[in-house]
C-alpha cells in the first residue's frame, strides 16, 4: 500500500508538470500556466496522498485520489468554457467555435489521470489473525 500510494502521488505530481493544454501562439501549458490556485489546490492533494501513503491510510490515499479527479474534471471543463468564452468578443459563432479549437488538451491529463487511479486502487493490508484455529 505504501509503495502504490507514493507511486500514485509521484505520478500525479509529474503529470501536473507535464503539458496539459496547447495555446497556438504561447505554446504549452501546465497546471501553473492554467491557474495558480488550481495549481496550489492540485499539489495540495498530492501532498496529502504523500501523507496517506506514508501513514498508510488508505482513506486518506482514495479521498486525494477522488479529489485529484474531481479537480481534474473542473479544471477540464473551464479550460473549455474559457476558451470559448475567451473570443466572446468575436459576434460570428463559427469564428468562435474555429478559434476555441485552436486549443488542444495535451496528454498530462492521462499521466495525471494514471496517478489518480493508482490512488483510488489502494486497498488496507489484510490483517492475518496469528491465532490457530482449533482443529476438531
Amino acid at each position: 500500500m505504501r509503495i502504490q500510494g507514493i507511486l500514485g502521488a509521484v505520478i500525479m505530481a509529474a503529470g501536473g508538470l507535464c503539458p496539459l493544454i496547447r495555446v497556438p501562439i504561447m505554446g504549452n501549458w501546465n497546471y501553473f500556466d492554467i491557474d495558480q490556485t488550481l495549481a496550489t489546490v492540485f499539489y495540495c492533494l498530492v501532498t496529502i496522498a504523500l501523507i496517506g501513503a506514508l501513514l498508510q491510510k488508505a482513506g486518506l490515499l482514495r479521498f486525494a485520489g477522488w479529489a485529484g479527479i474531481a479537480l481534474v474534471l473542473i479544471t477540464l471543463v473551464g479550460v473549455y468554457f474559457k476558451s470559448h468564452d475567451y473570443f466572446s468578443f468575436v459576434h460570428f459563432k463559427k469564428i468562435i467555435n474555429f478559434a476555441a479549437g485552436m486549443v488542444k488538451y495535451k496528454w498530462g491529463w492521462l499521466v495525471i489521470f494514471a496517478g489518480t487511479l493508482c490512488l483510488i486502487s489502494v486497498r488496507k493490508p489484510k490483517i492475518f489473525n496469528t491465532e490457530q484455529a482449533p482443529v476438531i
